[in-house]
């Protein structure tokens, strides 16, 4: 091996698990983070599709009359 390859190798080699562990932190924080997302999105549709009901049997309420 080249001595060059080797001082290279022997610098990079020892890093190697904290930058796959910090990628790995990344990746995970981030799906936590989408999970979150796409939970409170779901709630907000919920809460949208319980107000549209209101609105619309209010409507229908005012029309009755």
């Amino acid at each position: 091996m080249d001595a060059i390859l080797a001082e290279i190798y022997s610098t990079v080699l020892p890093a190697a698990p904290y930058v796959i562990a910090a990628y790995a932190g990344i990746w995970i924080v981030l799906f936590v983070f989408v999970a979150m997302l796409a939970r409170k999105a779901s709630r907000t549709r919920a809460d949208i599709k319980a107000l549209q009901e209101a609105l619309d049997r209010r409507e229908r309420e005012r029309e009755g009359r």
